[in-house]
């Protein structure tokens, strides 16, 4: 079995480099680092881990193995690996199987390279490991005791498979904590998508007008961050609550057919395929700037652009301009993938601290408990959302009130 597949290993030091800045600024992960090096609770357990690989997620891995993991490490998209923190980590003894570029045949060989030491814990970022797992090589599950998915769109397909009933181990929603979204998709993407788009196109947020498609957790941020930089916000949804949340909070709300003209930057962050059409792209202004803050490149019709376009040329890097048949031109990041982290560096440090410290806390209650939790998804413990909300505040210096006796009685009691 190969150790590792990775584009240079000369860049390691580089990486090194990256891996030990976000780990001075995660806290929570290095209160756990030091935890797992004394208690070693992955003692003997071996992990897969398909995130995006980058040094936040490096540094992750790093305490899980301090815990006594076994890693096996690849990406989740082909464009988020950072090739030198790939190396770090193989210097640092991991195997890691993953490279910046990778066309879609080597990362799927990257994924079945990352399960062939047949894991007992999965730990995925959209479910891609899951998938090879029921899909490709049902033979690499023997010793699958369960594991933990970070982000939505893969919980949506986890979900499909438990209503389906082919899910074969029990899969933690790290997503739906509240440590988890309530933070990292509003205020981790809502940061991360706009520093993308302005490192990358050097343009103004200021006084455009921009399209923000769905209103979950992750546009919610993206809507509020566009509305402090200066831009008018428009959003649509088909959820008919989510609409009446995202006009309360003062945007405008209309269909994509009608908010295509309109639109100088979009962006589309809902989980589902074809959100933004070649229809819509027609009615746009000239130069309109389309994103994707998804986790998988379907958001964006590419597939259909690509053929209807009269010709395309690359204007910046990672941005390319497609001449649509009316003479007009739409602008692509990142090839119509995740905008924040294909095209730039992810979520900030302090914000994935506490994703990861959920992560890393669930991976070691499914080693507790998988033989108790059955083959479906499940939440991750209120337990372990206090715990590190109450880790985060102290990092920051902050205390905060108990209840007394008597006030746990009276919210305990049925009698005023």
């Amino acid at each position: 079995m190969k150790q590792y597949e990775v584009r240079d290993l000369s860049l390691a030091p580089s990486g090194h480099n990256k891996i030990q800045w976000v780990k001075d600024n995660m806290p929570l992960l290095r209160g756990l680092e030091e935890e797992f090096l004394e208690t070693k609770p992955f003692e003997g357990v071996k992990i897969s881990l398909s995130v995006h690989l980058e040094a936040k997620t490096a540094y992750l891995c790093k305490v899980l193995a301090s815990g006594g993991a076994e890693m096996s490490v690849t990406g989740s998209n082909v464009l988020s690996t950072q090739d030198d923190v790939a190396a770090a980590l193989v210097e640092d003894g991991l195997k890691v199987f993953a490279y910046h570029g990778a066309t879609q045949e080597e990362y799927d060989r990257h994924i079945e390279m990352c399960l062939e030491h047949k894991p007992n814990i999965i730990i995925d970022d959209g479910g891609d490991l899951v998938g090879c797992l029921h899909e490709k090589r049902p033979d690499l599950m023997t010793e699958v005791w369960g594991g933990c998915e970070e982000t939505t769109t893969g919980v949506i397909r986890l979900k499909a498979m438990e209503r389906e009933g082919i899910l074969r181990f029990p899969m933690v929603a790290v997503n739906d904590a509240d440590c988890k979204h309530l933070f990292d998709n509003r205020y981790g993407t809502g940061q991360s998508v706009w520093d993308s788009i302005m490192r990358n196109t050097n343009l103004i947020i200021a006084a455009k007008t921009v399209v923000v498609v769905g209103y979950g957790w992750c546009s919610r941020g993206i809507a509020m961050r566009a509305a402090s930089l200066g831009a008018q916000v428009i959003v649509t949804e088909i959820n008919p609550v989510k609409a009446i949340e995202a006009r309360m909070d003062g945007f405008a709300v209309m269909t994509m057919e009608k908010a295509a003209p309109l639109g100088d930057i979009f962006v589309s962050a809902t989980g589902c395929c074809k959100t933004i059409t070649t229809d819509h792209m027609m009615t746009m202004k000239d130069g309109a700037i389309l994103t994707n803050a998804g986790h998988f490149n379907c958001e964006i019709d590419m597939d259909a652009l690509e053929a209807f376009a009269v010709s395309k040329k690359e204007r910046r890097n990672n941005i390319m301009g497609y001449e649509l048949p009316n003479g007009k031109s739409v602008n692509v990041i990142a090839e119509g993938r995740l905008v924040n982290i294909a095209a730039a560096d992810g979520h900030p440090a302090e914000i994935m601290d506490m994703s990861f410290a959920v992560q890393a806390m669930s991976a070691k209650y499914i080693k507790e408990n998988y033989k108790n939790l059955g083959n479906k998804v499940i939440d991750v413990s209120s337990e372990i959302d206090d715990i590190v909300a109450r880790k985060k505040l102290a990092a920051w210096g902050i205390e905060i009130d108990s209840l007394t006796a008597e006030q746990e009685d009276y919210l305990n009691s049925w009698q005023v």
